[in-house]
């Protein structure tokens, strides 16, 4: 009796200590930020025609030094290029009213579900119009999505995973394979970067798909094994929606990324293309 109470008092000492292992650490609130749905539209600037809107907002992941960064260098180029910039957090701004004084829209690493009923309509409704949409990064990366249209639609593909750690950044090389648009007419063949690589459920088709930049496999090691995509890995694309225009580019996670010229001139090239101008 007494060797069956002490095996029930180890048991009981041991019970917490392999149900607290089980448990997973807190997330760390400056990548996860409390969700919140903007209701209350931004009061906007006056905006000369053809002005791009940057939306950095985040229901999910968030790098915060990415997005600051990618803020600076985004307002840069749009003003270099001469056009007005409106740069916002709120996702209230996706309204019809509001969407009618932008040519263009930057998605910043967007993440999560951002968008309410009313406001997925009215994205959808102005792209499909002509709207030009230019998605960075994370604004693809969401490994579900509840509104379908979103990636299986705007992006072409679902994300399923990216480098993982221990070696989640890595030196790989990109091949430039179309340079009919402006964001890869100045880019090398081959450019070779460190980068946390994506990867997709297929390569994107249809809705006038253009693949311009693919990376090679062979350049760099796929791990998990599950984010090896074969021959065509691809990385930066277009798509046509309605009368619309999608670039995605899936490059650019750390901040400094951002301030890497080549990276410069693939941003540039897709707001003019996105903005027909």
């Amino acid at each position: 009796m007494s060797l069956s109470l002490l095996a029930l008092a180890l048991l009981a000492q041991t019970a917490p200590a392999t149900q607290q292992s089980a448990t997973p650490p807190p997330r760390d609130p400056r990548n996860w930020p409390t969700p919140v749905m903007d209701t209350v539209a931004p009061k906007l600037p006056p905006l000369r025609r053809g002005a791009v809107l940057v939306l950095s907002k985040t229901n999910g992941f968030r790098d915060p030094e990415q997005i600051d960064a990618a803020k600076a260098v985004l307002a840069g180029i749009i003003r270099k290029q001469g056009r007005d910039v409106f740069e916002t957090e709120n996702a209230a701004v996706i309204n019809p009213r509001d969407l009618a004084k932008f040519s263009t829209i930057v998605l910043n690493s967007t993440s999560g579900n951002i968008f309410d009923d009313g406001q997925r309509a009215a994205f959808k409704a102005w792209v499909e119009k002509g709207g030009g949409v230019v998605l960075l990064h994370g604004a693809g990366g969401d490994p579900t999505y509840d509104w379908k249209w979103y990636p299986e639609t705007l992006i072409g593909a679902q994300f399923i995973g990216h480098t993982g750690r221990p070696k989640q950044f890595q030196q790989g090389s990109i091949d430039v394979i179309d340079r009919s648009n402006p964001a890869a007419r100045d880019l090398p063949a081959k450019w070779v970067r460190t980068e946390e690589w994506y990867s997709f459920d297929k390569v994107p088709s249809g809705n006038c798909t253009r693949i311009l930049a693919t990376l090679d496999e062979t350049s760099y090691e796929p791990f998990p094994e599950r984010t090896r995509m074969g021959k065509t890995h691809p990385l930066i694309w277009t798509r046509c929606v309605g009368k619309g225009r999608v670039f995605f580019s899936a490059l650019g996670h750390k901040a400094e990324t951002y301030a890497e010229p080549l990276h410069q001139t693939l941003i540039s090239g897709a707001i003019r293309w996105a903005a027909r101008r």
